[in-house]
């Protein structure tokens, strides 16, 4: 099989053209050293990955353009991916290439591979912000997440530093956040030439600067911790197709950095009990509560959150987004020259922190702050073997 064409997930509901070719036979034999068969290829537009048939096992195989990942990038991904295997979470082992490393370059691109994860990947054709199927689902992605954040702790390497297509929260933390943000902007050319069109100003200082005030100083803190980064349904694989399936693996540690376990768990929440999709077609978005709730009851039966963790929760999730969005415009400015998806970039990192002050996003933050009120007594007054 070449490497045809194929649609991948676009920006809102539609199909669209993959940003990068799929990935050809030639390129496959040399990262696995054998003649493939392809048997999938991934509708993610980011990067392009198949599953292949490998001798008697599947493999899944990742291509990146090196102005998205570097080796030493993703190295450090891997570093982590085996931390956390090391400490019992079904993450799948990374492979080597031929010539024994586990990243591969050849000319622009890096080409990574590992075993297929275990279990169902029952939401791999979904596109991002899809909700889960069952508040089943959504309390059994929160008790994994919870072990992720567990087995994480003693992963010492230093946070990755900024880039495309990169989540941090180096902004939401910084003493000066409006400092940080232009020092980051500034070193960015694309991202500084496209901003320099918007009113960017303007919308930092009245939609972003008031609600980083807000979660600076909760994270400030909180301990430094690997998360995740991309916590969602179709990161995911499952048990069974049933509303009460476990997670069976845990997949795509691309957005994977040392932020912290609220920062993770926010990005978990924002990535689906909002309706996004909806915000550009009706001007607001619905939201989901009882797989907000499930979520958070999943993931306190495994880690509850401290007093400092549960009220810093609802403050970091309007602006969880922040660092990701702009790396975002980034790729699309920088890496793709796609001012239309650079478009719809900038309008995700300024609409969605702007939603949180509509009345669907002040209950939903409302909610959550209940919610962690009310887990916070039960565990208070039964103690801690009352979980």
């Amino acid at each position: 099989m070449s490497g045809e064409s194929h649609a991948v997930h676009g920006m809102g509901r539609e199909l669209a053209e993959p940003d990068w070719p799929a990935l050809t036979d030639g390129e496959l034999a040399a990262v696995l050293g054998q003649r493939p068969a392809v048997v999938w290829r991934s509708p993610r537009p980011m990067s392009a990955a198949a599953l292949v048939r490998h001798g008697p096992r599947t493999v899944f195989v990742k291509r990146h353009h090196v102005s998205v990942r570097s080796p030493g990038q993703l190295l450090a991904e891997h570093a982590f991916a085996g931390h956390l295997r090391s400490r019992g979470v079904p993450v799948p082992p990374i492979l080597p290439s031929p010539d024994g490393r586990s990243v591969l370059q050849r000319g622009e691109f890096c080409y990574e591979a590992q075993e297929a994860a275990p279990g169902i990947d029952l939401y791999r054709d979904r596109v991002s912000w899809s909700p889960y199927l069952s508040p089943g689902h959504a309390y059994a992605a929160g008790a994994a997440l919870a072990r992720l954040h567990l087995a994480a702790a003693g992963f010492g390497l230093p946070a990755r530093p900024a880039a495309v297509l990169m989540n941090s929260c180096q902004v939401v933390t910084a003493p000066d956040p409006l400092a940080e943000v232009s020092r980051l902007v500034a070193s960015r050319p694309a991202l500084a030439a496209y901003l320099a069109g918007r009113t960017w100003p303007r919308d930092f200082a009245e939609v972003l600067d008031p609600l980083i005030g807000v979660a600076a100083s909760r994270l400030a803190a909180l301990p430094g911790l690997w998360g995740h980064g991309d916590w969602h349904p179709s990161n995911l694989t499952w048990s069974s197709a049933a509303p009460d399936a476990r997670v069976a693996g845990v997949l795509d540690l691309g957005l994977a950095n040392r932020t912290s376990a609220v920062h993770d768990l926010a990005l978990a929440l924002e990535r689906t009990v909002v309706s996004w999709l909806d915000l550009p077609e009706t001007g607001t978005a619905r939201t989901d509560l009882p797989a907000a709730k499930a979520v958070l009851d999943g993931y306190q039966t495994v880690r509850p959150l401290t007093g400092a963790e549960a009220a810093a929760l609802p403050a970091v999730l309007p602006v969880v987004h922040l660092e990701y969005a702009l790396s975002e415009v980034d790729y699309y400015t920088g890496v793709l020259n796609s001012p239309g998806n650079a478009r719809l970039a900038y309008e995700y990192l300024v609409g969605h922190a702007r939603w949180f002050g509509q009345p669907q996003g002040a209950a939903l933050l409302e909610f959550l702050r209940q919610h962690l009120s009310r887990q916070a007594s039960v565990c208070g007054a039964s103690g801690p073997s009352g979980r």
